[in-house]
């Protein structure tokens, strides 16, 4: 997801420099049902499915009337993946029988006789707390971006034998997964768990690279940058990816780009959700520009977290630590930035975290897991396991080939199947090795012996490189030598 100025790169959520005293959180209300009516809109056909029927709805205020179809054998336990914003849904038998039932944190019972379900789900934000949500979507009128486990929702045990089919009406959406004839989607209880970024109303453009495409939606207008730009913004920053990985990690990403009112900051927040496919939600200033789109980091460390699966369970040292450390390799690598500011920049991000130790063990900060130190931390082990691998293998290969391993054996991976990945790209023992010698002592403690070996120098004009033992592994890292990096 995010970050604020002290600037770890956002898979968490990331929140831009403007916000940082700005207290938001977006809440939403709950109407009443609007329809009594017994029969469903339509039936699931087969006895285990569901049938998502949404309509998009304008009066008294814009919301979501959502009806969910059971069929015989389809479950009868159902929760919100995040609760909180829907207070009672209602059921129906098919003998025309309703109940209003509780949303209970942990879900609602429906009764066995229940034929279909309804709620209304109300659009609309408030101000309280300090993060952004996407709970009661970000939007007006019929331009929204909202996250789909908000208001969505889905069976307690979400099966991906559970078909699903889903529709919605009465505007034009953007969803992480395909539409099909007659406008439905066809997707499994299992996609519902983590439904993505979804974008109603606004605007489509579409940008293709050699190897994948990415579906953008945005909901709302920007000052001076136009749609074609946008999309034209976002390819580039996709290119940037192909330099960790040989391909686009995924054929097909959705993007939400939001443009936030009355600031023109570039990077106010980003986020991924593991959606299948994944999606991406970015919130840029209405006001800003193209040149500062281009040269924020934002929307590149979000499309990073593509490049890894998800680490379950959550482990922003790597994850985080990874898209930080990234970043600054993929920028370097394109053009973006020179070497010398690429680790600049990291150097720059080093010392915030060690300020932030101070003097505490990476152990202890793996525990207290608080941005930014946690994203330095990871990015400081990212370079370190980097650098063993160059060393084991002779400068042959690197982290980008524990992704490429990672990404033949599943979307999610552990600690455990992260670190098996880096000894088996090394041919020997490294992973534990090296986090056992980095977790017992002060975090970064390594640091300055590592730039001598690299034969990187900070000083007040900048940072230096220069030959020493292991710049040749320097020079593959940052693409000084365009044959190892890629």
């Amino acid at each position: 997801m995010p970050l604020l100025a002290w600037q770890p790169k956002s898979g968490g959520g990331h929140l831009g420099p403007s916000l940082r005293h700005l207290c938001l959180v977006f809440l939403v209300g709950l109407s009443a049902c609007r329809t009594a009516a017994v029969k469903p809109t339509s039936s699931a056909e087969e006895p285990g499915t569901l049938r998502y029927n949404v309509t998009f709805v304008r009066d008294p205020g814009p919301g979501l009337d959502v009806e969910v179809v059971l069929g015989r054998y389809a479950p009868r336990e159902f929760l919100f993946t995040m609760p909180g914003r829907v207070d009672t849904v209602r059921a129906y038998s098919a003998s025309g029988q309703v109940r209003e039932l509780p949303v209970q944190e942990k879900g609602v019972s429906l009764p066995a006789d229940t034929r279909f379900l309804r709620y209304h789900y109300a659009l609309g934000a408030s101000r309280r707390g300090r993060w952004w949500s996407f709970s009661g979507g970000l939007g007006q009128g019929e331009d929204w971006l909202l996250a789909g486990r908000s208001w969505l929702i889905r069976p307690r045990v979400a099966r991906p034998d559970i078909q699903v089919e889903f529709s919605l009406q009465g505007v034009d959406a953007q969803l992480p997964w395909e539409r099909g004839p007659g406008g439905i989607y066809r997707i499994t209880a299992e996609d519902l768990v983590d439904s993505g970024v979804h974008g109603l109303g606004g605007r489509r453009c579409q940008a293709q690279l050699t190897d994948a495409v990415l579906d953008v939606a945005i909901v709302g207008k920007l000052s001076h940058v136009d749609d074609a730009q946008v999309c034209e913004w976002l390819r580039q920053t996709a290119e940037e990816v192909k330099k960790v990985r040989r391909n686009f990690p995924h054929p097909r990403v959705t993007i939400v780009v939001y443009p936030v009112p009355h600031t023109d900051d570039a990077n106010v927040f980003g986020t991924v959700m593991w959606s299948s496919p994944p999606s991406v939600a970015l919130l840029v200033g209405q006001d800003t520009t193209l040149p500062a789109l281009s040269a924020d980091w934002v929307a590149l460390h979000e499309m990073l977290h593509l490049t890894h699966p998800a680490i379950l369970p959550r482990t922003a040292w790597i994850s985080e630590g990874l898209a930080t450390y990234l970043t600054e390799v993929a920028r370097a690598r394109s053009g973006k930035q020179s070497p010398e500011r690429s680790w600049h920049e990291l150097l720059r991000g080093f010392q915030l975290g060690r300020r932030q130790a101070q003097g505490r063990t990476t152990q202890e900060m793996i525990d207290e897991d608080a941005p930014p130190g946690i994203y330095w931390v990871g990015a400081y082990l990212a370079l370190r396991i980097d650098v063993e691998l160059r060393r084991a293998t002779g400068n042959a290969r690197g982290l980008e080939d524990v992704l490429e391993l990672l990404a033949t054996q599943g979307s999610t991976a552990t600690v455990d199947s992260y670190g098996a990945a880096v000894d088996a790209v090394a041919g020997r023992p490294v992973f534990r090795t090296l986090l056992q010698e980095e977790l017992r002592r002060p975090a970064f403690a390594g640091l300055e012996g590592l730039l001598e070996e690299l034969g990187v120098t900070p000083s007040p004009s900048g940072v230096k490189l220069h030959p020493a033992r292991d710049s040749l592994l320097r020079d593959a890292l940052d693409g000084q030598n365009a044959g190892s990096a890629q």
